[in-house]
């Protein structure tokens, strides 16, 4: 059975972290005092008080309900004493009281405001924790530890709100090995998600059925076809899946279906080489290939890595237009550990693009062979 590792690649969310009320109260003060010394130099204090007006409102951005309502409170005292005090100064009466409503006003809309805005942000934080959830149950936590292999990675969706994108990741024990899922849906949103439970979900089912590689790619391809036919009845439209499937048993030759993915590179003493494999169709569109899926067989001995990505690492660009040199990056980065591998190689990617580079959701796995069985 996997040993898993209590490490989630969703980061975690977190509302607006209010001022604590010593900030607050020094700041209020702080601004009070300072529209008071204005006024007296001044000689207008009446007209400057409309600045204490609106404290409750920058409160109310960034405090809590209780906080905005104590700076409502103060700066409807200091506005009522300061218009008492200064009852001789020949203002109308009218100017005084308006001043008041506008006050009392004013605060009353900025606690309505506070507090529909920490309504939101539990909102948010309730829909980002089953957003959350759900990732979990999508895509396996890493890493994860099996008799024949260590699997490590990061997953990124290019919208940090999002949690999940279109790239797909799994690993299932099989009676035959350990079977490693790298794939990417065609798409964006929502449909391009549901894509992504049907492949997943199939294979984990079929992983531990099927004794062929080929049989398991042929319940995928069926399994995104099922998909598209769900989605041509509800108007959507119809994806295909690129996959890399890989099979890592006690021989020292690992079994790879590619279907349309981008190639995998292995890392071994230090040096990266990239295996051939035949060029498949992508699952739900075996139909349309003239061969069906073949399995290719490399060597993959103890020790070494197999990296696998998905084209949201190998499409990323520089603001020049260049893409980032995955091979000649992976080279420099040959003897790192599996567990540093993936992340190394993303924030490098990151880094790569820029400001005014362009990048995609990014997956990265490294499967480290078990030295010894």
């Amino acid at each position: 059975m996997p040993r898993k590792h209590p490490k989630s690649f969703a980061r975690p969310f977190e509302a607006v972290e209010p001022p604590r009320d010593t900030e607050v109260l020094i700041g209020v003060v702080a601004m009070t005092a300072l529209v008071m010394v204005l006024g007296a130099l001044s000689e207008s204090p009446v007209w400057l008080l409309g600045l204490l007006v609106f404290l409750p409102g920058a409160v109310s951005a960034l405090g809590t309900v209780r906080q905005t309502k104590f700076v409502f409170a103060w700066t409807t005292l200091v506005v009522i004493v300061t218009m008492l005090v200064r009852h001789g100064d020949g203002r109308p009466w009218l100017d005084r009281i308006l001043m008041v409503l506008l006050t009392l006003a004013l605060g009353a809309a900025s606690v309505y405001t506070c507090h529909r805005r920490i309504s939101r942000e539990h909102e948010m934080l309730r829909l980002r924790s089953t957003a959350t959830a759900m990732q979990r149950q999508i895509l396996r936590p890493l890493p994860m530890l099996t008799d024949d292999v260590l699997v490590d990675g990061v997953y990124e969706p290019v919208q940090e709100d999002r949690l999940v994108g279109g790239d797909i990741y799994d690993v299932v024990v099989s009676p035959w090995g350990t079977r490693v899922l790298i794939g990417d849906v065609q798409g964006k949103g929502l449909p391009a998600v549901g894509a992504a439970f049907a492949v997943i979900g199939t294979f984990r089912a079929t992983a531990h059925r099927e004794p062929t590689l080929t049989a398991l790619v042929d319940a995928l391809d069926a399994s995104v076809v099922r998909h598209n036919s769900y989605a041509a009845q509800t108007g959507d439209d119809e994806r295909f899946v690129t996959a890399l499937i890989v099979n890592v048993d006690g021989h020292e030759e690992v079994q790879v279906i590619n279907c349309g993915h981008i190639l995998p590179q292995l890392v071994h003493d230090a040096t990266v080489t990239m295996p051939a494999l035949a060029a498949g169709v992508p699952l739900g569109l075996a139909e349309l290939a003239a061969e069906p899926a073949t399995v290719d067989w490399f060597a993959f001995p103890p020790g070494a890595t197999l990296l696998l990505t998905t084209d949201g690492l190998t499409e990323t660009r520089a603001a020049d237009g260049t893409f980032y040199p995955l091979t000649e990056r992976l080279t420099q980065r040959a003897t790192l550990s599996p567990t540093d591998l993936p992340r190394a190689l993303y924030d490098d990617s990151r880094v790569f693009a820029g400001e005014g580079g362009q990048h995609d959701d990014v997956a990265v796995l490294s499967v480290r062979r078990s030295p010894t069985r």
